[in-house]
């Protein structure tokens, strides 16, 4: 917008005495939700998250055992999907994940609002295409003693989302098989492994 703009909106709009300036403070808007959660629980956490784009649409979803175990899984889908169909396809994933390994206590995490707030029966699901995903959430749940579905910030689902995209983008011939990523931490830099020491001398 052109400072001129400004100026002559102004000249135009001049200030009485009753005028009151809006107030735009938000408290804590930076925060889109906050959940307790205890570190003595003994479930398992599950992630999820969906990713549709030009070059295809992938999903991931994280388990993560009550030792820290994390047991990742992506999946590229071969059929049409919307943003929100790609969540509820991530989210079953995971659940089936879950039943596989007889977990028994399952917290799940997705940064879907819809979703979760679905999932919970907070809304209802009135879109066709989501009313048997929803369901099948649902039947899935009875699988385990305790479940329970959080909401939580982009940034905080970081991995799913990464896995997801990452499947989105590759493209993938039929019999393609990619072993599971190992997450290596290397704390010096390379040309360390290339240095030779000899006896009595520095380096």
């Amino acid at each position: 917008m052109k400072a001129q703009a400004i100026a002559d909106h102004q000249a135009e709009n001049p200030v009485d005495d009753e005028y009151q300036p809006l107030s735009t403070y938000f408290l804590d808007e930076e925060v889109n939700s906050d959940e307790v959660t205890s570190e003595d629980t003994n479930a398992c956490k599950m992630f999820f998250d969906g990713a549709v784009n030009a070059k295809g649409v992938g999903i991931g979803a994280i388990l993560i055992s009550p030792t820290s175990q994390h047991y990742p899984a992506t999946t590229r889908l071969w059929f049409f999907c919307t943003n929100n169909i790609a969540e509820y396809e991530s989210c079953n994933m995971g659940m089936n994940m879950a039943i596989d390994q007889d977990v028994e206590e399952l917290l799940i995490m997705g940064d879907s609002d819809l979703i979760i707030r679905q999932a919970r029966g907070e809304w209802e699901t009135r879109d066709v295409k989501l009313i048997l995903y929803r369901k099948c959430v649902e039947d899935l749940s009875k699988f385990f003693k305790l479940v329970e579905f959080w909401c939580i910030p982009f940034f905080h689902n970081e991995l799913a989302d990464a896995l997801a995209t990452l499947d989105s983008m590759l493209p993938y011939p039929d019999n393609l098989h990619i072993d599971p990523l190992e997450i290596q931490i290397q704390e010096r830099h390379g040309y360390y492994n290339m240095v030779e020491v000899e006896p009595n001398v520095q380096p």
